[in-house]
């Protein structure tokens, strides 16, 4: 499903990306339109799912996170989506996704140490649906971004 949004919409969006702190004010003097105005249509599109949250940007790296991996996951096959439930409650887990191939979940994740992704990998290994994993360490972030254009 797919929801159509105008170039106003469009912009709003562009201008909430760039800094969610930006109020309703200054988002209608930047767009030209009235601040009641761009108040129905911030809702609107909260209401449509458009935007799900407000957020900042944080670098995990400089209060300690010093160690990010990519958790490919192997797992009996009708336990899949139960599997990833019980992975995604990890507060240290950063995204949990579905995918097809060799494997059937991968996992980013951070930790302060590398002690601690070792008791996490072997806390997985003991479920007794997960088949195998296979764990790549991140070196060094290119690109983290997990933005798309707004055309």
């Amino acid at each position: 499903m797919s929801i159509r949004i105008d170039h106003v919409d469009k912009n709003i969006l562009k201008t909430l990306r760039a800094n969610s702190r930006t109020s309703f004010r200054e988002l209608a003097r930047k767009l030209g339109i009235p601040p009641s105005t761009m108040h129905d249509r911030v809702k609107r599109l909260e209401k449509q799912g458009v935007i799900t949250s407000y957020t900042i940007g944080i670098n995990y790296r400089l209060i300690g996170y010093q160690v990010k991996a990519l958790i490919l996951v192997n797992v009996i096959g009708e336990h899949i989506i139960e599997v990833e439930k019980e992975i995604a409650k990890n507060p240290n887990v950063q995204a949990v996704y579905d995918i097809t191939g060799e494997y059937d979940i991968a996992v980013l994740v951070s930790f302060k140490t590398i002690e601690e992704l070792d008791h996490f990998v072997k806390k997985l290994l003991k479920n007794p649906y997960i088949k195998q994993t296979r764990t790549s360490i991140v070196f060094r972030t290119i690109k983290e971004n997990l933005h798309l254009p707004i055309d």
